[in-house]
């Protein structure tokens, strides 16, 4: 569907994405992109726009109108209402087209339609330009930090929403995203980047298990519990958490009979993709490097 290959995107002197091995979107992938600030990612996204200026290539099929995008910052047309924005880009009467209106009572946008753009809150103008970008049914859609200004409930009502309303469809879905949890509901690939680097490109299983191991146990920092698994290898994690990286069922069993029997809580994962991603940037050695994608791409 879409082919990336030693794409270079510069500002002035300052390199801010590079990408030398080829990343392949294929048709129903589910992709999270995830890094620090800075690390690339609007900019990737901006490039697959032709936002950017860039070397290298982006080989794709489809046409400009075949991709549908949410970013971070949108404007509209402030002199209309938000109604006639939506029924100019969409080309349809809200009223008469079920689809569009059942997404509009979901989001409880009703009440927007009458108001011009400008005087729209945040949250308001995210769930404006989500309503879009889902009426679009495009095969490929970008979606850059889609939640952010959104409430929790209204951000966790947001993500199953997205489940369900892609759920039957064969499109291709990126999504950034710094809350870690949303990208476990809707992704089964993780691109990660850090600073205008490829760090990894694979399925989030695959990832997890080579930078977390089988499966990790997290219990609160204090220094009873870091007593109490002085003898188990450790991941890299928040500073209220220990992490304990279990390779196998054994050593989860004996990381687990200790907490057990010391009244200990803690929380068994096998996709902390937070974990993951704390681990993978700080592992140099281990960033791509030729055919390391093949597995991806598959």
């Amino acid at each position: 569907m879409l082919t990336i290959n030693n794409l270079e995107v510069k500002y002035g002197s300052q390199t801010a994405l590079s990408i030398r091995q080829p990343i392949t979107l294929q048709q129903g992938d589910r992709i999270g992109i995830i890094g620090s600030n800075g690390a690339g990612k609007t900019t990737l996204i901006k490039s697959v726009l032709g936002l950017n200026s860039y070397t290298g290539s982006i080989l794709t099929e489809l046409a400009p109108e075949e991709i549908a995008v949410h970013m971070q910052q949108n404007n509209y047309v402030s002199t209309m209402s938000v109604r006639s924005v939506m029924e100019t880009i969409l080309n349809t009467n809200i009223k008469k087209n079920k689809k569009v209106w059942d997404l509009i009572k979901f989001f409880e946008f009703e009440q927007c339609l009458s108001k011009k753009y400008t005087v729209l809150s945040g949250g308001q103008k995210q769930r404006m330009t989500i309503i879009l970008v889902l009426c679009k049914d495009a095969p490929l859609v970008f979606f850059d930090e889609v939640t952010t200004g959104l409430d929790f409930e209204t951000r966790q009502r947001l993500m199953e929403k997205m489940v369900d309303w892609y759920k039957e469809k064969d499109t291709t879905i990126c999504i950034v995203s710094h809350y870690y949890e949303e990208l476990e509901q809707l992704v089964d690939k993780l691109l990660i980047l850090e600073a205008g680097k490829v760090v990894d490109f694979d399925k989030k299983e695959v990832l997890f298990h080579k930078y977390c191991g089988k499966t990790v146990i997290t219990l609160e920092n204090n220094n009873q519990n870091r007593n109490l698994v002085l003898d188990f290898p450790q991941l890299k994690a928040s500073s209220h958490v220990i992490a304990l990286s279990c390779k196998d069922m054994e050593t989860e069993k004996k990381i687990t009979d200790i907490l057990i029997r010391e009244n200990v809580n803690f929380k068994r994962s096998n996709c902390d993709i937070e974990i993951m991603f704390m681990n993978a940037k700080t592992q140099p050695s281990l960033h791509m490097g030729e055919g390391l994608l093949k597995g991806a791409m598959s």
